[in-house]
């Protein structure tokens, strides 16, 4: 059965070789280009075009024509390329159109090596448009899949190469159109052999390899650095009545252990996020043809007054029905697959990224090197909310944390008094410190704490008593003039040093570790001076170390106006209880944010910290 994909939506397809087919109704260039698994393309050698049609996988058309086929065999890809990206380009200069909004939706499929058509895509909505993603073909746990993309450009082939990271974007965008604008060698129009052989060195004819995608060469290439060895990947059992591949923990591209989750679980969240939006964007499309069937149904007289019109209404209807079941499925086929690899990965992940029920951490061992990431908490989506994607993000930190304490009435904070919800936030921002604490190298981590009314003593009592803090807790206003004097003096001394070239150039005894602020119950106890500088470390602190990480109701603060307003956009708002208030950044999708929480009863937080406070420098024997 086809698959008719629309935008977003993905596909998987068979370990086997292809074709995809293009019908334009009007001339355009078809090239493609191979990404590395962040989509990227690394130089020009990376894209197949009329002028260098043959790459290791995959060979174009050469003249610009309505009709394209052309082959890739995604087995004898490059295991360094992730993604397959087919492009279509309106050629300048011609008396045609200029604009993909004038000439009829092109249509893109993908055959198998009978010619069936696998998926199907139509490019609809495009206006000014003269260059377009159509579609794209990537590599997900050692299996591969397409996804209906439709994003066109209006600066062209340039704008479009320059989007996926080519250097130099321009001049191959002109190499590429005056390749397309040359006579073919053979008869223009000529039909291409869909089984047409594709050279594992580029040349074209030859064989075929089939050789499995992640089956490794026996005698790779030497690469400029070769990667460190890491344990083999843990794996599920794989299901005998199932297409696909077993899920695999790691199988994701990089140097490391931890490289390979962090992209894999990113990947995880991507392929959620899109699968979520095709069901939506179908759903959305069986809606808005049923509203329109409808309403030709009630513009003809005839069909309002007669048994015709029932019957036009309940055949919209079945297809209304049947659209969103067919979508639905692929969403339940979708979420399932994600759901297995889930449950696989999830043990899998080293305390950084782990749950704090994870056994990993009571087997917790200082690092000697700070993680990629840390997990600030978990995310979901509507569609199945079980299905929970970890929020990892990058250290060190690019820019502080807000631990909102606010009640928001429309969500789960409505329901709490004002209490408990800072209650809560404060427990929240600790268990947040504790794993920051946690990831980092003994001695490179240093945490301080502003508590000017002291009314946080029993949540920072952890940290208090395990002796992980670099100073004691500050109090009353003396104390927040000190630290924030403190902590903006070593940003301007690192600052400067930085801008003059001489970072060995500091103050003797000037500690260089990364330090973290806990501010509880801003802006009380806060006046304007310590305002201000609250203000300069949030901008300034992370490029010097220095982070903060603030818990507070932005409401207690309104008396200061609009002035804070810069200070609450530039820091990272995480909720002590779920709340819808996060976007991804590929289909900007409303996440429910579930804050990490601690088993009941468990006191692995606190064994956690003693052995953090026991690695400290000053503490070994």
């Amino acid at each position: 059965m086809t698959a008719e994909l629309v935008r977003g939506q993905n596909h998987p397809l068979p370990d086997t070789p292809l074709e995809i087919r293009v019908s334009a109704g009007h001339p355009v260039v078809a090239l493609a280009t191979l990404g590395d698994a962040d989509g990227r393309v690394t130089g020009a050698e990376r894209v197949a075009h009329p002028g260098a049609p043959a790459l290791p996988g995959i060979d174009v058309p050469r003249p610009a024509t309505a009709e394209h086929r052309f082959a890739v065999d995604p087995a004898a890809l490059p295991e360094t390329v992730h993604r397959v990206s087919v492009l279509l380009v309106l050629p300048p200069g011609t008396s045609g159109p200029d604009r993909f909004g004038a000439v009829a939706a092109p249509f893109v499929s993908v055959c198998d090596q009978e010619g069936r058509a696998l998926a199907e895509h139509t490019l609809t909505g495009l206006d000014r448009e003269t260059a377009v993603v159509a579609l794209e073909l990537y590599r997900r746990q050692g299996a591969w899949k397409v996804r209906a993309v439709g994003q066109g450009y209006e600066g062209g082939l340039a704008a479009l190469l320059a989007d996926q990271g080519v250097a130099r974007p321009a001049e191959l965008a002109d190499t590429v159109l005056e390749a397309a604008a040359r006579p073919p060698a053979s008869a223009a129009g000529a039909p291409r052999d869909a089984a047409r052989s594709v050279s594992q060195d580029g040349t074209g004819g030859g064989t075929i390899s089939y050789t499995h995608p992640r089956r490794r060469p026996s005698a790779p290439a030497p690469d400029p650095a070769p990667a460190p060895t890491v344990p083999a990947p843990a794996s599920g059992e794989a299901d005998p009545a199932s297409p696909y591949p077993a899920p695999v923990a790691g199988d994701a591209a990089g140097w490391s252990m931890d490289e390979r989750l962090y992209n894999q679980v990113w990947g995880m969240f991507e392929d959620l996020a899109r699968t979520a939006a095709a069901y939506r964007s179908a759903r959305d499309f069986a809606e808005s043809r049923l509203d329109q069937e409808l309403d030709q149904v009630l513009a003809d007289p005839r069909a309002r007054i007669s048994g015709a019109g029932d019957a036009a209404r309940a055949a919209a209807k079945a297809r209304h029905d049947d659209l969103v079941e067919r979508a639905r499925e692929v969403l339940d086929r979708d979420l399932d697959r994600l759901a297995a690899e889930a449950e696989v990965v999830e043990p899998a992940l080293p305390v950084a990224y782990a749950r704090w029920d994870n056994p990993a951490w009571h087997a917790y061992g200082a690092p000697d090197e700070p993680p990629m990431a840390v997990r600030l908490g978990d995310l979901h989506l509507p569609e199945r909310p079980e299905l929970r994607i970890p929020l990892l993000v990058r250290l060190p930190l690019e820019r502080g944390i807000w631990v909102d304490s606010g009640r928001d009435r429309s969500g789960a904070a409505g329901a709490l008094d004002t209490a408990e919800l800072r209650r809560l936030a404060l427990d929240t921002a600790v268990a947040h410190t504790a794993r920051l604490l946690a990831v980092h190298p003994p001695g490179r981590f240093a945490v301080h704490v502003l508590d000017p009314a002291g009314s946080g003593t029993a949540a920072f009592a952890p940290l208090v008593e395990t002796g992980v803090l670099a100073a004691p807790v500050a109090r009353g206003a003396a104390g927040v003039t000190t630290v924030l004097e403190q902590l903006t003096e070593r940003v301007d001394l690192l600052q400067m040093a930085l801008r003059a070239g001489a970072p060995d150039a500091l103050p003797p005894g000037l500690d260089t570790a990364r330090q973290l602020l806990i501010v509880h119950d801003f802006p009380h106890g806060f006046d304007d001076r310590a305002v201000t500088r609250l203000r300069y470390l949030a901008d300034e602190g992370p490029s010097a170390g220095v982070h903060l990480l603030l818990v507070a109701d932005r409401e207690d603060a309104a008396a200061y106006g609009p002035v804070l307003d810069p200070l609450w956009r530039s820091l990272l708002r995480l909720t002590p209880v779920p709340d819808d208030h996060l976007a991804d950044p590929w289909v900007g999708h409303a996440w429910t944010y579930e804050p990490p929480v601690l088993p009941p009863g468990s006191a692995v937080l606190r064994q956690v910290l003693a052995q953090v406070a026991g690695a400290r420098p000053q503490n070994r024997r």
